[in-house]
């Protein structure tokens, strides 16, 4: 109750900083004396300061056979560091309402930091000694392993997740982007105090790190603040080299049984990575098959005409060495080869015959307008310079950017939906097989062969 109530000081300077103009403030480099870079926006709305800091490797840097180290050591980090226990160090954040956290992607092992100005020197020296000093005690790394074995339990059974690692199978094959970043019930057991103090050493370095803050802060101070905080970390990571990829070519369909009431359905195929010249196009396209929710074709073909499932969306997802689109939706048993026939008619009808002009226009006008809303507050204006960095992308994107929309022509959206849909889709069910869904009431064999459309 102590860290609800306190959280929630924070909470409430964060919905007063949702200023309109935030976005539009100016956006500057800085580099520190100590050569660290950050994206900073000075910001002096209310008295908060929230920083996004990310270090290039993520889960990648898992060992092969033991996929869920990074995604310990992200659970780990912020468990006593120095001459800190679990208990003291969170008790510090506590006491002075100082929120830090740390998770892992693919790509990226990444930080995320706020704070009341007149916090800010305790609450950048925590994240100093997490990031320098962790301690991984006995006791905490295994009360942490048994929570995220548990978590794995629970996902196990979950149809929403076995559809992703599915999916990531199928598309990535023994590619490290294949392998579940969180780990496995398997290999989360075998990760040991020595593996995570070899991954953060290899991989939390001043090279790859990226830093976004905005907030009630001045440039020197800010500086200051940065190289005390990241200025002792190792010049260079050693990452191990990862390869591009290009997802397996659909079509193709997997099925994994699973006895519940809903079906859950998982679709996509290769993308376009984020520098690909027709990257903006397939954005715009995109949100008008399925990213665009209530609006999307995806929604109108699937629940408002045929009633066949409550929600569906499609989005796309790009890596540094791969990119996918993705969708899922989940469906009454006795439906899903219904629903996914639906799925396939509308993405082969965009890729045959692309948008139209009015659904374009539509499309461009909703994404310029959506983006000042969606960078409103200083925590979400920090995870979006932090992103367009990761991104290679300039300073000045912000200002930029809807002038990228309005340039994609229909011409481009029709040639970018056939580049992106017209091999069709790699679909990964997970649910009952259709004899089971036939007969609800029948007793479902585990293990039981997929439907004959199934690879």
């Amino acid at each position: 109750m102590k860290r609800f109530a306190l959280a929630a000081t924070i909470a409430v300077a964060a919905a007063w900083s949702a200023t309109p103009g935030l976005a539009a403030a100016k956006i500057q480099k800085l580099v520190t004396p100590g050569g660290i870079q950050a994206w900073f926006v000075q910001d002096a709305t209310v008295p908060l300061i929230s920083m996004e800091y990310s270090f290039g490797g993520g889960a990648t840097q898992d060992p092969a056979d033991k996929p869920g180290v990074g995604h310990m050591v992200a659970n780990l980090i912020d468990e006593g560091s120095g001459d800190m226990d679990s208990a003291t160090f969170h008790e510090r954040m506590d006491r002075r309402a100082i929120q830090l956290s740390f998770n892992v992607t693919r790509d990226y092992f990444r930080g995320s930091l706020r704070m009341l100005k007149e916090n800010r020197d305790e609450a950048f020296g925590l994240v100093r000694t997490a990031l320098t000093a962790p301690r991984f005690e006995g006791k905490d790394v295994e009360r942490i392993r048994a929570q995220l074995i548990s978590t794995l339990r629970r996902q196990s059974l979950d149809p929403n997740t076995m559809a992703t690692r599915k999916f990531l199978e199928v598309a990535f094959g023994d590619h490290p982007y294949g392998r579940p970043s969180t780990g496995t019930l398997e290999s989360l057991p075998k990760v040991t105090v020595d593996d995570m103090k070899a991954y953060v050493g290899r991989v939390l370095a001043k090279d790859t790190l990226n830093i976004a803050v905005v907030g009630d802060v001045d440039a020197a101070t800010l500086a200051k603040l940065l190289d005390d905080t990241f200025g002792s970390l190792p010049a260079k990571a050693q990452l191990a080299p990862v390869a591009d990829i290009v997802a397996a070519k659909p079509p193709q369909r997997s099925f994994v049984p699973l006895d519940v009431p809903q079906t859950v359905v998982m679709f996509g195929g290769p993308g376009l990575k984020r520098h690909d010249p027709d990257f903006m196009a397939a954005y715009v396209v995109n949100h008008i098959l399925g990213g665009g929710s209530l609006s999307s074709r995806l929604y109108r073909e699937v629940r408002e005409k045929r009633g066949l499932a409550y929600s569906i969306y499609e989005s796309l997802l790009w890596m540094e060495r791969s990119a996918l689109f993705t969708g899922a939706t989940g469906t009454r048993a006795d439906r899903a080869t219904q629903t996914i026939d639906a799925i396939d008619a509308e993405v082969k009808r965009i890729a045959d015959e692309g948008p139209t002009q009015q659904e374009l226009d539509e499309a461009k006008s909703y994404l310029k307008g959506s983006q000042m809303l969606s960078l409103d507050t200083s925590a979400k204006l920090a995870q979006a310079l932090l992103q367009y960095q990761n991104d290679g992308l300039p300073i000045d994107y912000i200002d930029k950017r809807n002038a990228i929309v309005d340039a994609v022509t229909l011409d481009d959206a029709k040639r970018v939906a056939r580049r992106l849909w017209s091999d069709g889709l790699l679909t990964v069910v997970v649910g009952r097989t259709p004899q089971a869904a036939a007969e609800p009431g029948a007793v479902k064999p585990a293990g039981a062969p997929p439907p004959a459309r199934a690879n």
